[in-house]
């Protein structure tokens, strides 16, 4: 009688909640089955069964499990199943439901993560919905189909842009002095444990800074000549793709950025991964560039993309959100000129890049408009230290000033 037990969905997962289970107590399942949807301190993701048999769920939806800790058994043929599991049929397969369950009034629809993110974006009243999916579950076609006109979806005014918490709380706290009503909105999940890790990180990481400012003049030349040949299905690589691998070669070259601090100790990486800070309407996730030392500009710009749509659309999976060695965070679109990032433990580093603006610069004695981007190092001193960490940036610099050269290399 196999466990199931709660896998690592992520490096920095600790535990996870059982957002919904995709299979019902007492149903027989194969390998490869998509058992349930849980929600770790990064994303709502799946996962599956790992042999074949009737399945006797022991922690419910909304259940908090520990890395490891046990959510269920998969029966097998002819052993004797604990507690209340459904009896199987005399084939040994366990009596399946002819129709989704009905919904309760005021319940939450049984919907996938993608089709609740696509209905947010689009204003699409997931209650009015008749899923196609298994057990009658909606999926991301019923969400296009109503957006579409063949359903009807929510009015305009009463879809709020941003899905709204399973358990966020509204209600008025009655105090209406000089603050007026106060409204309580309870964190999600990910919310939590991304609060969490960040005031664990400002606590206990003894991190400085290192800023620089970049000359941009000729990686935006060289984007603009890249964008003018690119054919039209390829996407185009950005300033921030750019960053990305000058990050990947520079940490190449000094193996000490590209280490953890775990235990007393130093852990070097022979890979060069570099996690990407993607904005979603409520929380922030880092999904992974792998081997960004050794990529071409043309395929880290193809998984940037990738990611960050597999990133909001609800699809990206627990290896993409895995194995980071360094971070980079880019506000620049938003017109922030410059920031400090929260280091991501137990990385050694993570880089907060500005907005690329035409600046007041000194040439050859003459003051000129050139654009440039201020780039910040935040570091834990216990991996790199000052000089360390000016080096890093330094390089950074100088391959982004010298794009041509960074791709030659």
């Amino acid at each position: 009688m196999p466990d199931v037990t709660m896998p690592r969905l992520s490096d920095s997962m600790e535990e996870a909640v059982i957002a919904r289970w995709l299979v019902a107590d007492g149903e027989r399942v194969t390998a490869g089955t998509e058992l349930a949807e849980v929600e770790t301190d990064k994303a709502t993701v799946t996962f599956e069964a790992e042999a074949e048999g009737v399945l006797q769920q022991l922690a419910r939806e909304g259940d908090t499990v520990r890395l490891g800790g046990l959510v269920a058994r998969i029966v097998g043929a002819g052993e004797r199943a604990d507690g209340d599991v459904a009896p199987a049929a005399a084939d040994g397969v366990a009596a399946r439901p002819t129709a989704p369950a009905a919904v309760p009034a005021g319940a939450r629809p049984a919907a996938s993560p993608l089709a609740r993110r696509l209905a947010a974006r689009l204003g699409v009243d997931l209650a009015a919905l008749t899923g196609t999916g298994p057990r009658g579950r909606i999926v991301r076609a019923d969400v296009e189909q109503a957006a579409n006109g063949a359903a009807a979806p929510a009015p305009a005014e009463a879809a709020p842009l941003v899905e709204a918490p399973a358990s966020a709380a509204r209600a008025p706290s009655g105090a209406d002095g000089a603050k007026g009503a106060a409204e309580q909105v309870d964190l999600t999940r990910t919310q939590q444990l991304i609060a969490r890790r960040m005031a664990a990180s400002r606590a206990t990481v003894p991190d400085f800074d290192v800023s620089t400012d970049v000359d941009m003049e000729e990686a935006s030349a060289l984007r603009e000549q890249l964008k003018a040949q690119a054919a039209e299905e390829e996407p185009v690589p950005s300033l921030n793709d750019l960053v990305v691998m000058a990050c990947g070669r520079a940490l190449a070259e000094q193996p000490d950025a590209n280490a953890a601090y775990r235990d007393g100790a130093v852990e070097r990486y022979a890979r060069v991964n570099v996690g990407v800070a993607i904005a979603t309407p409520d929380s922030l996730v880092v999904a992974t560039v792998f081997d960004a030392d050794r990529r071409s500009l043309g395929a880290i710009a193809r998984a940037t993309r990738e990611l960050a749509t597999r990133v909001r659309d609800g699809a990206v999976t627990p290896p993409e959100l895995a194995g980071a060695t360094f971070t980079v965070s880019n506000l620049g679109m938003f017109g922030v000129d410059a920031f400090t990032a929260v280091i991501n433990p137990p990385q050694a580093a993570i880089l907060a890049v500005g907005a690329v603006k035409p600046r007041p610069v000194v040439r050859d004695g003459e003051l000129v408009a050139r654009r440039t981007l201020t780039v910040t190092l935040s570091t834990d001193h216990r991996v790199l230290y000052g000089a360390d960490a000016a080096r890093f940036v330094a390089r950074v610099r100088e391959l982004l000033e010298r794009p041509l050269a960074l791709l030659a290399g």
